[in-house]
């Protein structure tokens, strides 16, 4: 069975917490080569039937309306797996 792949992630203007917890912990184990971090939701979508261009045009539609928050987040991919 088909899995569709659906990534959001907060918008860029945005302050992401979240990655930025995570950076000061990167930095304090001494991982200073990285200079950011921003974290996203991942879904995957199991399909009962072949991937089309309908149907990831129905999940690009379900991206924007319920997995992600248009208000704070972007959906970045929808892709096929």
């Amino acid at each position: 069975m088909p899995t569709i792949v659906v990534e959001v992630m907060p918008k860029a203007e945005l302050l992401d917490p979240q990655g930025k917890a995570v950076a000061g912990a990167l930095t304090r184990l001494g991982k200073t080569e990285f200079s950011g971090v921003r974290i996203g939701k991942r879904f995957e979508v199991t399909v009962d039937r072949p991937v089309d261009d309908a149907l990831l045009e129905e999940v690009r539609e379900l991206a924007v309306d319920m997995f992600s928050n248009s208000v704070i987040e972007d959906v970045v991919s929808v892709t096929v797996a």
